[in-house]
Order: C-alpha cells, then sequence, then structure tokens
C-alpha cells in the first residue's frame, strides 16, 4: 500500500505551439542514435525549458517502453501532449520526425539518380562514429540519474546480459515489469497535482478515424498505396522494444512478400536509415519513394509511425488514473533500469558495426569528451561532418 505523505503543487509552462514545433525541430536536426534522444528531449524539456518535471518525464519514458513504436518520438509527442494536449503532442511529433523525413526524401531522390550513392554513404563513416559517441553520452547521462539503487544497477545488468543473448527487448521489459513488483519495496512518495494538459478521447478518436479512412480512401482509390500503407502499419505495431526489432520484419515484407525491392537495395535503405537523424523506421520513406515515388514515401512515413502514436496516446489517457498505482510505480523503476541497459546495448550494437583504427577511435574519445562537457550537439555533428569529410574521404 503506497502511503501518501504531502501534496505539492507544480505549476508548469505552457509554451506557443510555435515554440514546442521550432524547439523540437531543431532537436529533430541532430536526431542521432535512436533512443539516446530521449536524454536530450530531458535536457531540453526538463532542465532548460521546466515544461515538465522528472517525475512526469520518466512516466513518459516508461510508457514509451511499453508499447510499439519509436521511443524517442513517442517522448517528444508526451512532451506536447502535457503541455498543449492532442494539438501539441502532433505538433513536437511531427517537429521532431520532419528534418529525417526531409533528408532521406533528398537522399532517396539521390539514390534513385545515381548509382555513385555508396560513395556518398563512405563521407559518413566519422558521422557513425558520432553517432555512437552521442549513444554512449546519453547512457551515462541517464544512467547517473536513474540507477540509484543496486537493485536498479542489478535489474540493468540483468538486461543487458538477457539482449546479448538475443532474447526479444519486448520480453526482457516484461521480465524487468515482473520482478521489480517483488525486488522493490514501496516508500512514501509525495503525490504531486500537475497543470497539464490530458489527452482529448475525442479528439483520438478523430485522430484514428483519419488514418482509417485514408485507409479505406486509398483502398478504392489506389490498391497499391493501400497494400503499401497496410503493410507500413503492421511493421508499426510489432515495433516493441524500439524501431530496430521491426527491421527483420520489415525486410520479410519489403523484400519477400511484396518484392517492392531486391535485398541489396533495401538494405542500402539501411544503411542510409543509420546515417539519418531519427528513428531507422525513416527507411519506409525510402522504400515508399522508390516503389510509388512522392506519395508513396508520404504514406509509408505516415503509417510506419501514426499508428503507434495513437497507442501511445492513449497509454497517457491510461496512465492519468494509473500514475500512483503501487503496481505501476514499482514497474515503471524497473522499465527505466532496462532503458539504461537498453542504450548500452544500442551502443555495443552500432559500435560493433563499425570498422574501427586508431583515428575512428580517438575520433570517438574526442566526440564523447565534448559531449560530455556538455557541447551542443548541433555543434558537435556539425564540426564532426565536416572534420570526418577530411578524415575519411
Amino acid at each position: 500500500m503506497v502511503k501518501v505523505q504531502k501534496v505539492y503543487k507544480i505549476d508548469i509552462m505552457h509554451p506557443t505551439l510555435f515554440d514546442l514545433f521550432f524547439s523540437f525541430l531543431k532537436l529533430g536536426l541532430t536526431a542521432f542514435g535512436g533512443p539516446a534522444m530521449v536524454a536530450y528531449i530531458r535536457e531540453l524539456a526538463v532542465q532548460k525549458k521546466g515544461w515538465v518535471d522528472q517525475r512526469t518525464f520518466n512516466e513518459g519514458v516508461a510508457l514509451a517502453q511499453i508499447v510499439p513504436g519509436p521511443i524517442a518520438m513517442h517522448v517528444a509527442g508526451f512532451v506536447g501532449v502535457k503541455l498543449r494536449g492532442i494539438v501539441g503532442a502532433i505538433t513536437t511529433y511531427v517537429a521532431f520526425a520532419l528534418p529525417a523525413f526531409l533528408l532521406m526524401l533528398f537522399l532517396s531522390a539521390l539514390y534513385q539518380k545515381t548509382s555513385n550513392l555508396p560513395q556518398v554513404i563512405s563521407l559518413f563513416n566519422g558521422l557513425k562514429v558520432i553517432v555512437v559517441a552521442i549513444v554512449a553520452n546519453a547512457f551515462l547521462s541517464f544512467t547517473k540519474s536513474i540507477v540509484k539503487s543496486k537493485v536498479e544497477f542489478l535489474i540493468a545488468l540483468a538486461s543487458f546480459i538477457l539482449l546479448l543473448m538475443g532474447i526479444s527487448p519486448f520480453l526482457v521489459l516484461i521480465f524487468c515489469f515482473l520482478f521489480s513488483q517483488a525486488l522493490f519495496k514501496d516508500k512514501p512518495i509525495s503525490l504531486e497535482i500537475l497543470h497539464t494538459q490530458s489527452i482529448s478521447l475525442t479528439g483520438l478518436l478523430f485522430l484514428f478515424f483519419i488514418l482509417f479512412l485514408g485507409l479505406i480512401l486509398l483502398y478504392f482509390f489506389n490498391p497499391n498505396l493501400f497494400q503499401l500503407s497496410l503493410m507500413m502499419v503492421k511493421i508499426n505495431l510489432f515495433a516493441f522494444g524500439g524501431a530496430y526489432t521491426a527491421l527483420p520484419l520489415m525486410l520479410h515484407e519489403v523484400v519477400e512478400n511484396m518484392k517492392l525491392l531486391d535485398s541489396k537495395t533495401f538494405m542500402d535503405g539501411i544503411a542510409l536509415g543509420q546515417v539519418t537523424p531519427g528513428p531507422i523506421l525513416i527507411t519506409a520513406t525510402f522504400v515508399g519513394y522508390l516503389a510509388y515515388g512522392l506519395f508513396g514515401a508520404i504514406l509509408a512515413t505516415i503509417y510506419v509511425f501514426a499508428p503507434s502514436f495513437v497507442v501511445y496516446l492513449l497509454s497517457t489517457k491510461i496512465a492519468d488514473r494509473i500514475r500512483n498505482n503501487p503496481i505501476f510505480l514499482k514497474g515503471k523503476r524497473g522499465i527505466l533500469a532496462s532503458f539504461c541497459a537498453l542504450l548500452l546495448f544500442a551502443c555495443f550494437k552500432l559500435g560493433i558495426a563499425i570498422d574501427w583504427n586508431i583515428i575512428k577511435l580517438l575520433f570517438f574519445v574526442a566526440s564523447l569528451l565534448v559531449l560530455y562537457k556538455g557541447i551542443n550537439i548541433l555543434y558537435v555533428v556539425v564540426f564532426g561532418g565536416i572534420l570526418s569529410f577530411i578524415l575519411f574521404r
């Protein structure tokens, strides 16, 4: 039974939609590293702007771990919904993803017109090293604020070992949630009455209706685009544990089932997804563009992100009612500890994909140090990109 000590009222700043859009657009320009960007969203929304408090933000991260879809994008939408309702959620979600979409669209068009793109990708060798440094720095920052007891450390360590063994991240989350019920003891907590926006169920139903209506219209007017969009819906709703878990299913659907691309072309799209900001699921833009042009790219992008976004918004509606439930509170601690393991595992997976040498190792150490010292990630990526062009040409 949770004991309630005291009730605090917290006034949360309510920025304009314009402020939210450009703040997250700027963040989206440097959204390299997938889940690692959660730490940078926290830095913006909690530490710099004071838009949400740490406890509320942590709940958003925990919920993003449970539902399918890209974790960082969900957390961006969570900040928006807490500040400006469903319109705010759409604003931050779209702004955060827009740079990745536009860049992938450009690279997809370039890929279609030239056979020299592999040489262009080679210029991003240094940028890949910076991506690993970004993930490593996010791991250090997030772990320092989350892992504060031996139990949380053991959960994080066990999660990492399970991930190394090839256990599904979704199963790892279930493991952490269940065992946290026995491992954590109830502690007195302070309830917070947060002056934030709650998601409108009517608005959520309207958003679902728009997406569903789009599929119906495509079914009657363009069966090919309907099949593409429906495929992306299935991929998105099975993307538990982050976007990387959806890649095998996307490979199966795109290459083997629908035969939209051959395996080589699909893997080229994955490579482009690695060097663009945003989640790896942005590869859907590449698939849609090469298969059906601009409209294919737009629809593939919408339907590979939107369904899980609706699910996530629904989860925030439920969370308003269970935020002080002892089962949820314990489970949240376990899930957040496992998120630290996920960051470390992502760093490991990205690291082993790089052909390391002494220059790249020094480049990584330098990038990690400047990030750890608090240098703006935008400056690190821009300057690092210029330097990598010189070093790794």
